[in-house]
């Protein structure tokens, strides 16, 4: 289930901060995010949530196993 971007907004700063954070450091792992100071990551943060407003990026909540991640939206079968 894909939670809408407007329900988003409604969490506390922190907790969409860090699954953005998530999400970064999956990216280091799969090699598209290599810098990992901290001017990088508040810059690569920046970028993330405004992807997720444009919904080039989207939060996908799976209640298989009750989890909730940043995907791209091309990514996601609907």
């Amino acid at each position: 289930m894909l939670v809408p971007y407007e329900s988003l907004q409604q969490l506390p700063s922190e907790t969409i901060e860090n699954l953005i954070k998530e999400y970064l450091f999956t990216q280091v792992e799969d090699g598209g995010f290599a810098d990992t100071d901290n001017e990088a990551l508040k810059s690569a943060t920046h970028q993330c949530k405004a992807l997720l407003k444009q919904g080039v990026l989207v939060v996908e909540f799976s209640e298989d196993d009750e989890s909730i991640a940043i995907k791209q939206a091309q990514h996601i079968n609907y």
